[in-house]
């Protein structure tokens, strides 16, 4: 098991910024690639961006793509994801999961337990 602890979240205008964090205990963050995913009141969750393991390759959902940056400190055991000009669709639970995959599709191994992102309009 590897604890995630997951910062950041909270309420913000349309157009507003947030930053989240994942925070990664142990000595396996580097191991992993790690995504992001999203899941919104009666939907399922869905993908929103992963880094690789070395942090030189991202992918972004299309939703997503421009608006918001992953990122991962190695160093520092943490992950994070800038969101800019958020929209109220962007409103969600977002949960951080380290991935076993660093190509294709995640294979999650570990989730986060989530923050909630609330957009207002």
């Amino acid at each position: 098991q590897v604890p995630l602890v997951e910062s950041g979240g909270g309420l913000v205008q349309a157009g507003g910024s947030l930053r989240l964090s994942c925070a990664a205990s142990g000595r396996t963050f580097s191991s992993y690639a790690w995504g992001w995913f999203r899941q919104a009141p009666g939907k399922e969750r869905q993908f929103i961006a992963r880094i690789s393991r070395s942090g030189g390759s991202t992918y972004y959902a299309d939703s997503v793509k421009g608006r918001f940056t992953i990122s991962r400190d190695n160093a520092k055991n943490t992950m994070y994801l800038q969101m800019n000009s958020l929209k109220p669709e962007d409103t969600a639970i977002y949960y951080c999961a380290a991935d076993r995959n660093n190509i294709g599709p995640p294979k999650v191994d570990y989730w986060g337990q989530g923050t909630q992102v609330t957009v207002s309009s």
